[in-house]
């Protein structure tokens, strides 16, 4: 093991494990940078919080991207290529982890990372309800502490060397991209590739929550986006029906009905939802609240009442089969 090496930067400690091969990569702005990591407590069990090879997926980040986590671009910038380090970092440092980490475990679950930012910013919002998620986070949160970071560089990826992702583009190249996603949405959801559809309504979800979170919550232009996320939102869910997730409609329906409730499209795909699982009450209440905001789609309600009652008759009639053969 190689002797501490300062950086040129307060609070943190490097430490190389096992040294890297050739001079030092060219980081340069718009370098894409993948590698492992492992994140530890401080204590006597060196506690691990995160581990990179646990999830089974590299990490990237690109250099100059205003990553949220600031220190990694240090640590980064200061190894060669298979190079293994740890790095002590301070407490100055390590505040926003539990936020950052919070993101990648949910990314990890094939959740979205950015659902928390639909209605205000990602720390207003974790400190409205108190809780990451997460038992561990939660505790570093409330008591920030010194961290261990474990990296081993794999990649440095010059900007013309790699295909450039939605999260890495300007704010104007993030509003060009939203009509281009949502109709590529559109069109694989008729060719009826759900899966891929989702994927680029969620592209085009994560472009305009990010240029919503530099906007007043509830302005103009934050409304403006809101109404373009809450489309795109309702687009997905109607992926989520046809790959029978019903309980994430209810979800990402009931959280725009919160806060907008004069969308006649989320009812209806609500009730959809609802009749999936059996809530009879619930998908009738959502159906008739459609009617009130738009009579227009009185075919549509009365297509989706004759199919809820039919599936309700064949559910009863299931049941009635099965109550007989268990007294027969």
């Amino acid at each position: 093991m190689a002797d501490a090496l300062l950086l040129n930067v307060e609070g943190v400690k490097k430490t190389i494990l096992h040294g890297g091969t050739g001079d030092l990569p060219a980081f340069i702005t718009g370098s894409r940078v993948t590698f492992h990591f492992r994140t530890t407590k401080c204590d006597e069990e060196r506690t691990v919080i995160d581990d990179s090879k646990r999830v089974g997926q590299p990490m990237h980040i690109i250099i100059g991207n205003m990553f949220k986590l600031e220190v990694w671009e240090i640590l980064l910038t200061s190894m060669r290529i298979k190079e293994v380090a740890e790095f002590w970092c301070d407490t100055i440092h390590t505040g926003v982890y539990p936020i950052l980490s919070r993101s990648l475990r949910q990314m990890a679950e094939g959740k979205d990372p950015t659902a928390w930012h639909v209605h205000t910013c990602g720390l207003a919002n974790m400190f409205a309800y108190h809780t990451l998620g997460y038992e561990d986070l939660d505790e570093l949160q409330k008591e920030p502490q010194p961290l261990i970071f474990i990296i081993e560089l794999l990649q440095v990826e010059a900007p013309s060397d790699y295909q450039r992702e939605t999260w890495n583009l300007s704010n104007a190249e993030r509003m060009q991209a939203v009509p281009i996603l949502h109709g590529e949405g559109n069109r694989l959801f008729k060719l009826g590739r759900y899966e891929e559809a989702s994927t680029k309504y969620q592209e085009g979800i994560i472009c305009l929550r990010n240029l919503q979170t530099k906007e007043k919550p509830w302005e103009v232009q934050w409304l403006k986006l809101e109404k373009m996320i809450n489309t795109l939102v309702l687009n997905y869910c109607q992926c989520l029906l046809k790959r029978e997730e019903p309980y994430e409609v209810l979800e990402h329906t009931s959280d725009i009905l919160q806060h907008h409730p004069g969308i006649a499209k989320a009812y209806f795909l609500r009730a959809r939802a609802h009749a999936e699982v059996w809530n009879e009450a619930e998908a009738k209440a959502d159906l008739q609240k459609v009617l009130e905001l738009e009579p227009t789609m009185q075919r549509a309600v009365r297509r989706e009442l004759r199919l809820l009652d039919s599936r309700l008759e064949e559910k009863r009639e299931e049941e009635r089969l099965r109550c007989r053969s268990m007294l027969g």
